[in-house]
């Protein structure tokens, strides 16, 4: 799953990586349009991705037929997902006009947000697809489709980036025509492989595909918290990033290069998350609750290796490595890298939280834990995204200091989530029947 998500970082850090060499507007535009897309599917992918936790449950139970029965229902409810994704779409350009951005970043990133979301219907259903191998421990397939993905995105975004093999050039909206395609590579291997999968005996079972009511509803009451966490947190997230990005393009400019590095850190780690819950879910479901408190140390343990090396690299190599973007810039660059410089030097300081934090919900997740984590994720998010809103729209304060308060932030989050696991909460709850 670590291999999978850094798949999933190294795609998204190329694509921007090549639009920094067209404009730092369409650099800043491919993240404000990106994030607000994953924000839009945020709720649905996350309801979708928790039967992850069903199925490693079942899994660990020894009842294979119901992994392919509760599967079959996350992906009843990724189908449902997309007419209301596409409804959408026709907001976007008001959303990034309110939150302050020039009008040439608001078209850029509306673009790509309208490119995305009208093929959002695969990334959800690879989170349905995906989360049921996941859960069964069978995460090189996953790994294999998140690499394909990877290898026909990123010549792709080239090709309809920069206009060659007789294509001509689509700039920002060519980034999001690429990313769909390998989008649908991905998606096209997990399917195959479920099919193939539920046919195997430890899985077969009559009526896999039928609606099953009494599934539906336990995925609804356990993966809807999840859902509604992820968007809402990601929604308070969006609205930072989108508050940071209306001071100019330099600053952000300089955000979105350091969010760029800080996917190096985050995203793979999301990997050990999705991981921690599917092997935590695998020991709850077997009446063993101990192993699942081992697995939590030992993942832990791996994320502290991974982001002390992390900390080590954006303080030691933070000049190296904002130059990598900020030379496509042009004679315009001194203060957008700068600033970059100073924020990921700052953002080392998070790190080690942000892995306790993934980690720590991981685990809670696979017990069931999801309301509290819910509840409380949201708040520290939304508390966040109010200071943000009070800090750059009345105080008019420094960049910087905005960004050290969302340091703060993540450093609660981390602490708080730990606590919850230590105090075992999560022993006394039941996830499947």
């Amino acid at each position: 799953m670590i291999v999978s998500q850094a798949s999933e970082t190294v795609m998204l850090f190329a694509d921007r990586l090549f639009l920094s060499r067209v404009g730092k507007l369409e650099l800043a535009a491919a993240m404000t349009g990106g994030l607000t897309s994953f924000m839009v599917s945020s709720f649905f992918t996350g309801v979708v991705g928790y039967v992850n936790a069903l199925v490693a449950q079942y899994h660990g139970a020894k009842r294979g037929p119901m992994c392919a029965r509760s599967t079959t229902q996350a992906l009843y409810i990724a189908v449902a997902s997309y007419p209301f994704l596409l409804m959408v779409i026709p907001l976007g350009g008001p959303f990034f006009a309110a939150v302050g951005q020039t009008p040439r970043q608001v078209a850029l990133a509306d673009a790509y947000l309208s490119v995305l979301l009208s093929g959002s219907i695969m990334l959800v259903a690879r989170f349905a697809f995906a989360s049921f191998f996941i859960g069964i421990g069978r995460t090189r397939i996953v790994m294999i489709a998140s690499l394909v993905g990877m290898a026909v995105n990123i010549p792709a975004n080239y090709v309809f980036i920069f206009g060659k093999l007789g294509f001509r050039a689509m700039g920002i909206r060519g980034a999001a025509v690429g990313t769909l395609f390998g989008s649908f590579a991905a998606l096209a291997i997990v399917l195959v492989s479920y099919v193939r999968t539920i046919r195997e005996p430890a899985f077969r079972a009559p009526g896999v595909w039928r609606f099953d009511r009494a599934l539906f509803r336990r995925l609804l009451r356990f993966g809807v918290p999840v859902g509604a966490e992820m968007f809402l947190n990601i929604f308070a997230f969006n609205l930072f990033v989108q508050l940071m990005h209306s001071y100019g393009p330099d600053v952000a400019a300089a955000v979105t290069i350091t969010f760029n590095y800080d996917l190096l850190a985050f995203i793979p780690m999301l990997g050990l998350g999705v991981a921690t819950t599917a092997v935590v879910g695998n020991h709850i479901g077997a009446g063993d609750p101990d192993g699942a408190v081992a697995t939590t140390k030992l993942s832990f343990r791996l994320a502290c290796i991974y982001a002390a090396a992390m900390m080590a690299l954006f303080i030691g190599a933070a000049p190296s490595l904002v130059a990598l973007f900020s030379s496509g810039f042009g004679e315009t660059a001194g203060p957008a890298a700068r600033l970059a410089v100073i924020l990921l030097r700052l953002a080392s300081l998070y790190t080690l939280a942000d892995a306790t934090q993934i980690v720590f919900a991981g685990a809670l997740r696979g017990a069931g834990d999801t309301k509290w984590v819910m509840r409380f994720s949201i708040a520290v998010h939304w508390t966040m995204a109010a200071a943000a809103v009070v800090l750059i729209r009345v105080v008019a304060a420094d960049p910087v200091a905005v960004w050290i308060m969302f340091i703060g932030m993540i450093l609660i989050l981390g602490i708080a989530m730990y606590l919850r696991f230590r105090a075992g909460v999560w022993r006394t709850i039941r996830l499947i029947e």
